[in-house]
């Protein structure tokens, strides 16, 4: 029998097992390699694996139904108190009329005329044990051990600040949404809701431990965020809101903030790296071939600012160095702006060009340039390497690769005055000691044996 067709069988006694079937669907031979295993310590172990670990697999009906089922216990743990921990509590078997609802809605498998509320409930504890059992196995806190199984779980019973761009609302061009996270979908993508709909769904006494340990995060956010505590107060973080350029920078800013305390952040999708771009200063220098060689070789230096690698026009640059620190709106795209920081980067950067358009930049300064180091006195460190930076340009870019790779330059020939024979690393040697003499740069061999300094 083919040990990849595998379908779950429900006994008489209510017993879950998963056993090979030529009438079941044949299974990818890791995916049921792993099922196998799991079942064979128990049915709870392989509830488990099937509902936290396999959430995204393919699966025929009767597995899919079982997994549905175990990942409602593991949702109902992500949204405990004590997740944190290294222990949580086991979440309650769903109501009864739930699991008579469940009963029904089972797919056609072998004893499904066996399955009742009593045994979904049975099997609901098997699984906590089996959970238990693990997570002590494991020695890590449950939300490690749940990530581990797979990595969609971390968001689950956890706050997301959502972000959004409103291009309709000229005077509130962003939108804020607070959602929480409820389960995993059977392609393991979070299934968000208002964060409103939570104070209705963890409504009575008996959720109040649930509610407050979704909040949690929040709380913690709202003891360093003013703005956050205003909107919690206000109960206004239960409704979306509308948010001009100025709302949306407070939040970006305290973003590692909000992080920190256990809020998901998420981002418009068009933003790369979960931030909206950056105009940046951009210097090249050695873009072309010096008129003489040396240290003293007079290199050219251009400086441009661009917006994800495009070129701003001067009008664009003037517009940008007019606008305030904040958000604006650039070639229809959301630009962070910070104008202290590219008004200094330019000065600084058109400071070099005035000097290099006299007389040129030494091939030492281009060295110091790309380095981030300070030129000629002329106050050119940029420290911000997210708003500035210096490049090397294509025959100074050629050069270094040269340098740091001599095995690829021509072949040199010392001449009959050398009575030897080089061997392969003394001729690279060579050939490097070559540029370094036409560039008229020193060199320094490292103290080794075996190197051939003597010959070189």
């Amino acid at each position: 029998m083919n040990p990849h067709r595998l379908a779950p069988i429900l006994t008489p006694h209510g017993r879950l097992l998963l056993e090979a079937s030529e009438d079941a669907t044949e299974l990818a031979p890791e995916l049921a390699g792993r099922l196998s295993r799991a079942f064979s310590r128990g049915p709870g172990h392989g509830l488990l694996r099937l509902g936290a670990a396999e959430i995204g697999e393919v699966l025929p009906a009767a597995l899919s139904y079982w997994r549905e089922f175990a990942a409602r216990f593991v949702a109902g743990v992500c949204t405990r108190a004590g997740v944190e921990d290294r222990e949580a509590g086991i979440p309650e078997a769903p109501p009864e009329a739930e699991l008579a609802q469940l009963s029904l809605a089972a797919p056609e498998m072998t004893g499904a005329e066996y399955l009742c509320p009593d045994v979904l409930r049975t099997l609901w504890a098997e699984i906590g044990a089996a959970f238990a059992m693990e997570l002590s196995e494991s020695g890590v806190p449950v939300q490690k051990f749940l990530k581990h199984l797979n990595p969609a779980w971390n968001l689950v019973g956890r706050v997301h600040f959502n972000l959004a761009e409103n291009r309709k609302d000229e005077e509130a061009p962003f939108a804020f949404l607070a959602t929480y996270t409820t389960r995993l979908s059977s392609h393991a993508r979070a299934q968000h809701l208002p964060l409103g709909e939570a104070l209705r769904e963890y409504a009575g006494a008996a959720n109040k431990e649930r509610l407050l340990s979704l909040l949690l995060p929040v709380q913690r956010a709202a003891e360093r965020c003013a703005w956050l505590r205003e909107m919690v107060d206000a109960h206004e973080i239960f409704h979306p809101l509308r948010w001009s350029p100025a709302d949306a920078l407070r939040f970006l800013q305290d973003v590692p903030l909000l992080e920190s305390a256990g809020v998901v952040v998420r981002m418009p999708a068009n933003w790369r790296a979960g931030r909206p771009p950056r105009p940046r200063v951009t210097a090249t220098v050695g873009a072309r071939a010096p008129s003489g060689l040396g240290t003293d070789a007079l290199l050219d230096f251009s400086m441009e600012i661009t917006l994800d690698g495009e070129r701003l026009t001067p009008r664009e640059v003037r517009e940008l160095l007019s606008k305030t620190e904040g958000l604006a709106l650039i070639r229809g795209r959301w630009v962070e702006i910070d104008r202290e920081k590219l008004a200094k980067a330019v000065e600084q950067f058109r400071e070099v060009e005035r000097l290099a358009s006299q007389g040129g930049l030494t091939f030492a300064e281009a060295m110091r340039l790309l380095a981030g180091a300070d030129v000629a006195g002329a106050s050119a460190a940029v420290a911000d390497r997210e708003w500035a930076g210096v490049a090397a340009g294509p025959w100074l870019a050629e050069t270094l690769r040269a340098l740091r790779s001599p095995e690829g330059l021509a072949r040199v020939d010392p001449g009959s005055s050398l009575k030897t024979e080089l061997r392969p690393y003394q001729q690279v040697g060579v050939r490097w000691l070559y540029l370094l003499a036409k560039l008229r740069v020193g060199a320094c061999l490292a103290d080794d044996m075996g190197l051939g300094k003597t010959i070189q």
